[in-house]
């Protein structure tokens, strides 16, 4: 529900993809709809609870059954960044911002993220720690975000830095999801998503010391 009160500008990070044809097309849709942006938001978080839940349920699957999983939680996660991009779009540009816009925007995220993650994390049964791997990436993924909305808690710009922030993390995923049904091909067998966490884990432990350097050089600047 759109409402007539000024709403301050919130940080947007930045996306080529905001700018191609068919992304503007399909927001002007959405707004034509009466669609709100927060239930587009709310959303992306469903697509995720499903790509959580079919990564979750490979371990327990094989052969084509597993292949299928992958490649659906591979959709699940695109549409989750499409309903994360459309969102914004339909608020801003479609004119239907609401004061509580934010909380909708941001908290369905790091839920999103927690569920994908430590999916991702159940999924693999390569190695004894893969649990704790999926939890490990999921916790650097909401304080990747804490440390952004810190530094603008604080007035200092929100870093969207990565090198694993969020587009990169689920770039990743969904490529392991995408190379999991080939892996014999590949000479492995069930690493694919393993590995991805570990490169996930190691880059986010730099975005987190990246946005801090960037928050803590602002303050001494001003």
């Amino acid at each position: 529900m759109s409402t007539t009160t000024p709403v301050p500008d919130a940080p947007r990070r930045p996306l080529k993809t905001r700018q191609r044809a068919w992304a503007q097309d399909l927001a002007r849709v959405l707004t034509r709809t009466g669609i709100s942006p927060n239930a587009i938001s709310l959303a992306s978080l469903v697509f995720a609870l499903a790509a959580g839940t079919c990564l979750a349920w490979t371990s327990r699957t094989a052969g084509s059954s597993r292949a299928g999983l992958v490649l659906v939680a591979a959709a699940c996660i695109q549409l989750r960044l499409l309903c994360n991009m459309l969102d914004g779009m339909v608020a801003v540009e479609g004119g239907k911002r609401t004061v509580y816009g934010e909380i909708f925007n941001d908290m369905p995220d790091r839920f999103a993220d927690l569920a994908i993650l430590v999916g991702a994390g159940y999924s693999i049964t390569v190695v004894p720690w893969g649990h704790e791997l999926g939890w490990l990436a999921a916790t650097l993924a909401v304080i990747t975000a804490y440390i952004r909305l810190l530094g603008g808690s604080m007035g200092i710009t929100q870093y969207f830095i990565g090198p694993m922030a969020k587009p990169h993390r689920m770039a990743l995923l969904t490529l392991a999801c995408v190379l999991a049904p080939f892996e014999k091909y590949l000479g492995m067998s069930g690493q694919t998503i393993a590995i991805a966490l570990v490169i996930m884990v190691a880059g986010m432990l730099v975005t987190c010391v990246r946005r801090t350097m960037r928050i803590v050089t602002d303050l001494r600047k001003r």
